[in-house]
C-alpha cells in the first residue's frame, strides 16, 4: 500500500527512549475487548498480552511511567455519543470495563477514564502527562483503527512525539491494522516493534522502525 500524498514526507528522525521523558500508554486493555464473553471481543488479543508486559516491565525498571486508559461509560446517559454507532459496552463499575487480568499492574501505574475513543477527549491525560513531565508515548492497546488512532492524533496535535509498538497493538482486522499503521508512520509518529523499544529502554539505543506499506 502506498500513496503519492503520504509519501511527501520528511525522513523520520532516530528516536532513543528517554526514560524520564517517557510514559507507556495502554488503552482500552479491558474484559469487554478482550476477553470471552466480553461486550464486543477482539479476536486474538490475548497475544498482545507478552510483548505489551514486556515492554512495560522494561519501562517501569528504566523509571517511566506505564498510564492505563479505560473506556467507561455512565448509566442512564440520554446521548453517549459512541453509543450511537456501537453496541452499549464497557459500562462504569462492571467487569466488562476492568483491566484485563493477564496484564501486569503495579500500584505505581496511573489510570485515565475516558467515555470517547480518544484517551485525551476531555480527560484529564494531558495534564497528568505534563505533571509526569513526559513529551514521548509508547503507545500499545486495542483497536488500532479507532481508539489507539483516535489516541495518536491528539497526542500528536499536542506535540507528543509517537511511538506505537507494532505487536503491541491489533486492529478490528489485517486490512485497518496495516492502513493505520501506515497512516500513523506517515503523518503521527513511529512505528517500531517490542523488541527493539524494550533495547532502547534498558540501554538507550536508537529505536529501529518498521517499514508501513
Amino acid at each position: 500500500m502506498t500513496s503519492s500524498f503520504s509519501e511527501h514526507r520528511q525522513s523520520d528522525q532516530a528516536i532513543a527512549l528517554d526514560a524520564s521523558r517517557t510514559a507507556v500508554l495502554m488503552i482500552d486493555m479491558i474484559n469487554d475487548f478482550c476477553t470471552p464473553g466480553g461486550a464486543m471481543v477482539l479476536p486474538g488479543a490475548e497475544v498482545l498480552y507478552p510483548p505489551q508486559n514486556a515492554v512495560m516491565r522494561a519501562a517501569r525498571e528504566a523509571g517511566a511511567p506505564v498510564v492505563h486508559i479505560q473506556d467507561k461509560h455512565r448509566h442512564g446517559m440520554k446521548c453517549d455519543r459512541e453509543f450511537l454507532k456501537r453496541t452499549p459496552h464497557c459500562m462504569e463499575g462492571e467487569w466488562g470495563s476492568a483491566i484485563v487480568d493477564e496484564l501486569e499492574q503495579k500500584p505505581e501505574d496511573h489510570y485515565v477514564t475516558k467515555r470517547r475513543f480518544s484517551g485525551f477527549f476531555n480527560t484529564d491525560l494531558d495534564l497528568t502527562l505534563k505533571d509526569l513531565g513526559v513529551d514521548t508515548l509508547v503507545v500499545m492497546g486495542v483497536v488500532t483503527n479507532i481508539c489507539v488512532r483516535s489516541t495518536v492524533h491528539d497526542a500528536f496535535f499536542l506535540g507528543y512525539r509517537v511511538v506505537v509498538v507494532e505487536d503491541g497493538v491489533a486492529a478490528t482486522g489485517p486490512r485497518e491494522q496495516a492502513s493505520s499503521l501506515y497512516d500513523i508512520a506517515t503523518h503521527f509518529g513511529v512505528v517500531s516493534r517490542s523488541d527493539s523499544v524494550i533495547q532502547s529502554f534498558r540501554q538507550g539505543s536508537e529505536l529501529a522502525l518498521v517499514e508501513c506499506e
